[in-house]
């Protein structure tokens, strides 16, 4: 290369100290510099300072929220499900039969806001390699969405881009999307929140890990070339540069190729099979750098890399530029001398590019302390040499102050109580239909119908029933269900209970299919960690989070924290997104929230206790634009109660349908189930409103087959769980009676409600 730069060496730091070095410009502080030079014993160089810049940013090295993230390991409840906890790409949880399953949720937020379609579909891709990194097959994808108002005109470019993003490749991928959710509101707009999950399955023995054994084992790279494409896009280069010209040619969003990643998917799964690979990571954020940090602090502690020998795109990348490619479906693996031609034959197979660029070598005793040696070549000089666990795991880690915001209290001051509630049953049946056509309640189909949910034939349940549930393998009838939940007006208004309330209905959508909840994920989206209301909101959104999966046995396996999540000075309401995972012995047993048409008479029945509660209610926001108060009050014991007795409900099939009470209450709900089942049901209650919109947690409303009420009920009784027969299924209305009255709202005025808003703002699809 005649005509590259000379590349700044480690001899070159030595001997050029005093060489100013834009650390500030990398998102690096003062402070964080000197560290970096004083573990170095010199300054680093530019390729140094690159993985240290990307590796201590707040998107990779937690330094915010690790101080708080460690309760979900200290409050951790006993679990022999749990197989692989959190410090791994994923979280793996075992489901019997020597079966494991892995999931995670992952954001890619900011990515896209800017490039839409593209931000959204490397957030997919990315997830589902964190996945297969794990030795699982992936089987299925998720995806909670935040937009804002939907009809705000930065919403009409963003969301379309966004669902053609995560439909693209997860189709292209062949990869079921069996739910999620989607919501509005005005702090999303110019922020739109896009949290990708991803769910696989192994055998126990399958498990891999993320970390580089064996001193003389090959370093391979293999998949799709390194380009200049996403340096710095889901790190902190986004907008810093090493020279204005490399900044030219730098795209901040990844560009991703579902064929490749289908390639790369099925290449690695026999590599895996094989017994080729002793350590494998992804190339996800940070690009090398992440990977050859990570793996090499999570082996023996020494790697040599020559950086000259990754296969280019662009042959005018330099050392850094390489280390920070954000290029996509890319993976790294420790590969046994013995077996390299194997693992390239394969690779050749599947027309996958891989080449060795390095080896794992051997530490002195005095290395290992501090995480051995990486040292990095380009074109036979050392560009890096350095502790890898430095970079991975020796980050700084903040206390950063947090503070109640000052207008928190005047907030939950400011109740719904003072809020003129509906006179006449015409006003009940006007405000009913108003919530049921709200953005974010309303149908979502003219998202999901842009989805697979049925590719890979193994789907038992999927959107718009309460959780997606995939059978995990065609020998089995063992079924795991997920969901997703998240609600920022909760979370607003009590960071601490609206993230349990968050949970508790991600647990609830579970149990309702008539799953068991085993585990959790999480993606905890907030504003900057900088501000001290905003930190207030995150340390008590973790402590209720770890206080609630603690409480009901839950662990969390993994997820992700996104931070700086705001337009301006006006950060997202807090939106942690909670993912529930939970196992079912025979997916024949399990529920949807569909009426059964074929029941005409059977009993509808609401299940747990009803208060008046409309703290940050879907009805105080669609009807009056209010939010204030208290969110609805958790009951953990009681949704454990619930939970217990839905499984076993569905078990000794006593039920015909089950649907959760959450946003809009039992009005929407019974709404829902009328329409997915094509009719009607007659409500009998006592304080319409209340019954109707209360939002009230640890409640459902089930269909109990005929013949088994008496059934039903004890078991009810035996789990302590408050049951009241409150309707009957069917007809072609929706009919609610009280003592002063009723009315009746019919399916067809029903579904022009419920499934003409997205349309009319989104046009037909």
């Amino acid at each position: 290369m005649p005509d590259a730069p000379l590349p700044d060496t480690v001899a070159t730091a030595q001997s050029t100290p005093d060489t100013p070095q834009p650390y500030a410009e990398l998102g690096m502080a003062e402070d964080e510099y000197a560290r970096v030079r004083q573990i170095l014993g010199r300054r680093p160089t530019s390729a140094e300072l690159a993985i240290y810049s990307v590796m201590w940013s707040e998107h990779c090295s937690y330094k915010s929220s690790k101080k708080h993230l460690r309760q979900f390991g200290e409050k951790a409840p006993a679990s022999d499900a749990l197989l692989v906890g959190m410090g791994e790409n994923a979280g793996v949880v075992d489901v019997g039969g020597g079966r494991a399953v892995t999931f995670k949720i992952e954001s890619h937020n900011h990515p896209s806001y800017v490039e839409p379609h593209q931000g959204a579909a490397t957030g997919v891709g990315g997830i589902v390699r964190d996945i297969l990194t794990m030795g699982a097959r992936p089987v299925a994808v998720m995806d909670a969405l935040r937009f804002g108002p939907l009809d705000a005109p930065d919403t009409r470019r963003v969301l379309p881009g966004v669902v053609s993003g995560i439909s693209f490749y997860g189709n292209c991928l062949g990869l079921p999307n069996i739910g999620g959710e989607i919501g509005f509101g005005a702090g999303y707009a110019g922020n739109p929140l896009v949290n990708a999950l991803c769910v696989g399955v192994m055998r126990h023995e399958d498990i891999k890990l993320a970390q580089a054994p064996g001193p003389g084992n090959k370093v391979v790279l293999f998949g799709a070339t390194t380009g200049p494409d996403g340096i710095g896009g889901a790190s902190v280069l986004a907008s810093a540069t090493f020279d204005d010209e490399s900044h030219a040619k730098r795209p901040s969003v990844q560009v991703g190729d579902p064929f490749m990643e289908k390639l790369l998917i099925e290449c690695s799964l026999e590599l895996f099979a094989a017994d080729l690979v002793v350590g494998i990571q992804d190339l996800g954020a940070a690009g090398v750098s992440c990977a050859t940090t990570e793996l090499a602090a999570g082996g023996t502690g020494g790697m040599r890399i020559e950086l000259d020998r990754v296969p280019l795109r662009d042959p005018r990348l330099t050392p850094e530029e390489i280390l920070m490619s954000e290029s996509q479906e890319r993976m790294m693996a420790i590969v046994e001398p013995a077996k390299l031609d194997a693992f390239l034959a394969t690779c050749r197979k599947w027309n996958i590019l891989a080449g060795v660029i390095g080896e794992v070598t051997d530490v002195t005793p005095e290395e290992a302390e501090r995480g051995g040696r990486l040292v990095m070549t380009w074109h036979g000089e050392t560009v890096v040499d350095m502790p890898p666990r430095t970079a991975s795991d020796e980050g700084p880690v903040y206390d950063r102050p947090y503070a109640r915001p000052a207008d928190q209290d005047g907030l939950q001051a400011d109740t719904p109580d003072r809020l003129e509630r509906p006179k006449t049953d015409d006003d009940l049946r006007e405000q009913l239909l108003r919530v049921l056509a709200a953005p974010g309640v309303c149908d979502s189909s003219w998202v999901t119908q842009q989805y697979d949910r049925y590719v890979m034939g193994n789907t038992v349940l999927a959107t718009p029933h309460d959780g997606g549930m995939i059978r995990v393998a065609d020998d089995t009838d063992t079924g795991i269900a997920l969901a997703t939940d998240g609600n920022g007006r909760y979370t607003r208004l009590d960071p601490y209970t609206g993230t349990q309330a968050a949970y508790a209905e991600a647990y609830r959508n579970v149990a309702a299919t008539g799953a068991r909840p085993l585990a959790v994920t999480n993606c905890l989206n907030f504003g900057s960690p900088e501000d001290p209301g905003v930190m207030w909101q995150f340390a008590e959104s973790t402590r209720g989070l770890a206080d609630a999966c603690q409480a009901l046995g839950t662990p969390v396996t993994g997820g992700n924290v996104s931070f700086y999540n705001q337009t301006g000075d006006t950060a997202i309401n807090p939106t942690p997104v909670i993912g529930v995972l939970g196992v079912i012995d025979d997916v024949h047993n399990r529920l949807t929230s569909a009426l059964p048409a074929d029941s005409d008479g059977a009993r509808i029945v609401l299940l747990g206790r009803t208060a008046e509660e409309f703290g940050g209610s879907v009805w105080a926001e669609v009807v009056h634009g209010h939010l204030g108060g208290l969110p609805p009050a958790v009951d953990l014991a009681a949704e454990a109660a619930l939970g217990e007795l839905l499984a076993d409900a569905a078990e000794a099939g006593l039920l015909a349908a089950a649907h959760d009470l959450s946003d809009g209450g039992l009005g929407v709900a019974v709404a829902e189930s009328a329409l997915r089942g094509g009719v009607g049901a007659t409500l009998h209650v006592t304080d319409a409103f209340t019954a109707l919109f209360s939002e009230s947690g640890a409640r459902a409303v089930v269909v109990v087959r005929p013949e088994q009420e008496a059934a039903f009920a004890a078991l009810c009784e035996r789990h302590g769980v408050p049951a009241a027969e409150i309707g009957t299924v069917g007809g072609s209305a929706l009919t609610v009676t009280h003592p002063e009255g009723g009315f009746s709202v019919s399916l067809e005025d029903l579904r022009t409600a419920y499934e003409s808003t997205l349309r009319a703002v989104l046009g037909a699809e």
